[in-house]
């Protein structure tokens, strides 16, 4: 092969592989949360992205030639919280970013929002990438993950009258709420603090020369805040989630000073169930405000970002999912008046009423698309991965070099 010809080979290679940034640290990203930030995705709904332009080239980046999910080869996660019962466990779960890190660890086979995230920053960074996942679901901000400077939890009057109404031992639940207070806050740094202590026990290839960089910090959590009329009484006033902003300014401020990362780039995820248009009502309203308010305090400008996932919601699969549920609903109403009738009978009188209520397509679409409940964003990879995606953009454009101006 002449000369000139082997150099361009060797170039185009070069372009289409660009080698690894080696003098470069370890990028380390922390994400956050309660069951959606685990990821209720079954990988069975991979297919339902094919079908939509928007999100048909996710589809191709989240298998590999065999049309399995992909391996990131560049992109170790370490996650706890995600296996057993999903809701206290503390075992940890590690390896290279692939699908199966989601709820429940490997035996779920789901994804939550670490699978598009590590494929984005794949793409995207020239760099190994890091990525500590520490989420449980079904927990608030406003006890599970209470920050420090947060203080200590505040009853309200009213729900504790209601607590005594229905005989509850008030200095037993007082002394309970103390005790659960901040335990998952404590298990996350915890957590980030071990892995940074010994990298290479989870991303054998890092180089201790080449050091870590803590890159950023994604928190989506909100779900057990905005249900939780006790604590925010006022919820579906303007204004009635303000103690979960104020508790969201102390957690930014806190996992900064706890990780000695004053500046540490903050995504926070806000909350996207039921989509915008249903979103503009309270309490889901309110809620979304509460979530965006930390961004706009100044001394957060320009290092803590709001991501809305409410855009990535599908309104016309939620409308299946809503119509399912109703049917099945009145099934299950009609069953109970015949305690004879067999599984097997009642599964036969379910799929006969789907398919006289639903067209062949509907029914096709809700189980490529639907994996789990509507606060879990219907276990749908079409909205979760899309999300994932979003909060690594967010991060990127932070770590971006500055072009000149």
């Amino acid at each position: 092969m002449p000369a000139r010809i082997l150099v361009a080979v060797v170039a185009a290679l070069l372009l289409a592989h660009p080698a690894p940034a080696a003098d470069k640290p370890l990028k380390v990203f922390i994400l956050a949360g309660q069951s959606n930030m685990q990821g209720h995705a079954s990988i069975a709904t991979f297919d339902s992205l094919a079908d939509d332009p928007r999100t048909a080239p996710l589809l191709k980046d989240m298998r590999d030639k065999d049309g399995k999910p992909k391996v990131c080869d560049r992109v170790w996660i370490t996650s706890v919280g995600c296996q057993g019962n999903a809701y206290d466990d503390l075992r940890e779960q590690t390896g290279k970013l692939t699908a199966g890190f989601g709820a429940f660890g490997t035996e779920g086979q789901r994804i939550g929002p670490e699978y598009l995230f590590g494929i984005t920053m794949e793409k995207r960074l020239n760099e190994p990438v890091l990525i500590i996942k520490t989420s449980w679901g079904g927990r608030s901000l406003h006890t599970d993950f209470r920050p420090p400077s947060g203080g200590a939890f505040e009853w309200s009057e009213a729900e504790l009258a209601q607590r005594e109404k229905r005989g509850d031992d008030i200095e037993k639940v007082k002394a309970d709420k103390v005790k659960a207070t901040g335990v998952y806050y404590r298990e996350m740094i915890a957590h980030v603090k071990k892995v940074l202590g010994d990298i290479k026990r989870v991303a054998p290839d890092y180089d201790e020369k080449q050091g870590y960089e803590l890159a950023g910090f994604v928190w989506f959590q909100g779900f057990n805040d905005y249900v939780d009329g006790g604590v925010y009484p006022d919820r579906t006033k303007p204004g009635g989630y303000d103690p979960y902003a104020d508790l969201l300014a102390h957690l930014v401020r806190d996992v900064r000073k706890d990780l000695s990362a004053p500046k540490l780039p903050f995504v926070i995820g806000v909350m996207g169930i039921d989509g915008p248009e249903k979103g503009k009502k309270p309490p889901m309203a309110n809620f979304r405000e509460a979530q965006r308010k930390p961004g706009t305090l100044d001394e957060f400008k320009g290092n803590v970002f709001t991501v809305e996932t409410a855009p990535f919601w599908d309104d016309e699969l939620d409308a299946l999912k809503e119509r399912m549920d109703r049917l099945n609903g009145k099934l299950d109403a009609e069953f109970k008046k015949d305690p004879k009738l067999t599984r097997e009978a009642k599964e036969a009188a379910r799929k006969k009423a789907a398919e006289e209520q639903f067209k062949p397509e509907e029914l096709k679409r809700l189980k490529a698309g639907v994996s789990n409940g509507g606060y879990h964003y219907l276990g749908a990879a079409k909205i979760l991965a899309p999300i994932g995606k979003a909060f690594a953009e967010a991060l990127v454009r932070q770590n971006a070099p500055q072009q000149p101006k």
